[in-house]
């Protein structure tokens, strides 16, 4: 039978065939774009963790689990917290859902919004530096006779610098992602890390051999480095921004972005004043001595050095993949044009950052003792063996939530594309009461391992009123019936992954030195890595294959939506 003959009809009137709607061909495209934008961001930054735990293998193992240790760390979280609250958060939150409506439709007033942006950075970040500065000189004249308190302050005005180029260099993040260029910012922190392993290496190879002053060499190869990611970002966005003096096409959405600022500022500063807390109370014995509201502080010197690095471990796969996801999908939210294609996209979203994040979540915690082995131990001055058994009690806490951190960030980035700030900065402030009070009962009988088992308990419950509010606020209704069927099959596919992985540690000899613990750390993430995979392609998991969804691209081959650059 021919073709034509084949051809359906109903009474005698053909039927042509069913045409997919709009919104679906938007989600195959979005599809195509979000998964190449993960694979790009994931690889670059896989690169970058990489070189974030080799700088942590140098630093640990200058350090070790030591009071300098804390200051350093301390020091060095500063500039990250304005990092994350000006640079990454609430000023990208605001600025990057309207700089991208005008892209598409004023350019010209696109370029106006990013000149100003960027000049009220530099001016507000510059002078906020000069003034933490001074407050910190005023508290080293006062109370220079503590030691531990005026090597901290000494080490925070010398990385202070690095608190408006972290800020800039994230901006300029924001803008590129606007552009489709996700390379450029994922592979900056690489410069970052590779300045500070050059610095360390030189005690780490017994160039130098004083503690103290690699301290302030690797601190100050941060400060050079933070230039470093300006002059990259800056060559990423060559030819994409015309940058001006004149701002009168830009007024009206600078009124947008100061109305979205101010909940997105109290709300990620919520967040961040969690991270400042569970700093301060690591370091309270540095700083305040060996009592805590009156009792004895059952958190020691080395407290902040046992907590700063064993975050850092857990960040691995949120950064690598949780973050990529969220980087990745909130450009394509804010430009979706309907209701049905922003929730079919923000749920590709969602089972994307269970999909990866569960299994990190398992892992994690079955091989935390010979991570944090491998990772701290490394040489003669890292960390000992009471350190590492606190620092695997406090991964195994942190390490709970990795999916929560992971899904908060996509479902924080759906409310902001939305326009609505306001929702997530109350559901921030209500966290950090909730934090504060549990790190408060869980250090007494946990010590540090209290602070990340708060952390985790945190970031969970924000996880549900996330998802419960966007329902009824924005009616986006995530958790739909193939959703949760996904999520399902994910979580029985991480529990065959971790018993496996508990099987084989079962099996393996225990390790007693360092070549052994990296042996058995591979062997066991191999048998978890291959369980999942083969349980993911066995079940044709669709998971599977958004990660390996070719991009988009137009009628010459190019691809749309996101640049390689």
């Amino acid at each position: 039978m021919s073709n034509e003959a084949s051809t359906n009809t109903t009474h005698g009137t053909p039927v042509q065939p069913a045409r997919a709607s709009p919104a679906t061909d938007a989600g195959h495209r979005n599809q195509g774009a979000l998964s190449a934008a993960i694979r790009v961001v994931s690889g670059l930054t896989l690169l970058s963790r990489f070189a974030g735990l080799a700088r942590d293998i140098v630093t640990a193992n200058i350090f070790g689990n030591t009071a300098l240790s804390s200051a350093f760390r301390a020091a060095y979280a500063i500039p990250n917290l304005f990092r994350r609250l000006f640079g990454e958060g609430a000023l990208s939150a605001a600025f990057l859902p309207e700089y991208t409506r005008l892209r598409r439709d004023q350019p010209d007033a696109a370029h106006q919004l990013a000149s100003m942006i960027m000049r009220m950075l530099v001016l507000t970040t510059g002078v906020l530096t000069l003034i933490i500065e001074a407050v910190l000189l005023i508290v080293l004249l006062t109370r220079g006779d503590n030691p531990s308190l005026a090597l901290s302050i000494k080490l925070m005005m010398l990385m202070l610098p690095m608190m408006p180029m972290v800020c800039i260099t994230a901006i300029l993040g924001g803008v590129l992602q606007a552009h489709g260029k996700f390379a450029p910012t994922a592979a900056a922190p690489i410069i970052l890390n590779l300045f500070q392993i050059a610095a360390g290496s030189l005690f780490f190879f017994k160039i130098i051999d004083d503690q103290v002053f690699a301290a302030y060499l690797v601190g100050g190869a941060a400060v050079v480095a933070s230039i470093a990611q300006i002059v990259w970002s800056l060559a990423g966005l060559k030819g994409q921004v015309r940058w001006t003096r004149t701002f009168n096409l830009a007024l009206e959405s600078a009124v947008i972005v100061r109305s979205r600022f101010l909940p997105a500022l109290l709300g990620l500063g919520a967040l961040q004043l969690n991270t400042f807390l569970d700093m301060l109370i690591a370091m309270s014995p540095n700083w305040f001595g060996d009592t805590l509201l009156g009792q004895p502080n059952p958190l020691d010197q080395t407290s902040n050095a046992v907590v700063s690095y064993t975050q850092t471990l857990y960040q691995f796969p949120l950064g690598v993949f949780g973050i990529a996801v969220a980087t990745a999908i909130f450009p394509l939210l804010s430009r979706a044009s309907s209701e049905d294609e922003f929730t079919h996209t923000l749920r590709r979203g969602v089972r994307l950052s269970l999909f990866i994040a569960l299994p990190a979540t398992l892992g994690l915690m079955l091989v935390r003792h010979d991570i944090v082995a491998v990772v701290l131990a490394a040489g003669k001055n890292g960390f000992d063996a009471d350190g590492l058994a606190r620092s695997a009690a406090v991964l195994c806490g942190f390490a709970s939530a990795v999916w929560a951190y992971s899904i908060n960030h996509t479902l924080t980035r759906a409310y902001y594309a939305k326009g609505d700030t306001t929702t997530p900065m109350n559901i921030a402030i209500a966290g950090v009461f909730v934090n504060f009070t549990l790190n408060m009962l869980l250090i007494w009988p946990l010590r540090e391992a209290g602070l990340a088992w708060a952390t985790a308990i945190s970031a969970s419950g924000q996880t549900a009123a996330l998802l419960m509010l966007l329902g009824r606020r924005h009616n986006v209704r995530v958790l739909d019936k193939a959703t949760i069927a996904a999520c399902v099959r994910t979580a029985i596919g991480v529990a065959l992954m971790a018993g496996a992985t508990f099987g084989a540690e079962r099996v393996l000899p225990e390790a007693t030195t360092w070549m052994h613990h990296f042996l058995r750390l591979l062997a066991l993430v191999g048998v978890g890595a291959v369980t999942f995979a083969a349980f993911s392609y066995l079940l044709k998991l669709p998971e599977l294959k958004w990660m390996l969804h070719p991009a988009p691209r137009d009628a010459s081959g190019k691809v749309v939506g996101i640049s390689m650059d």
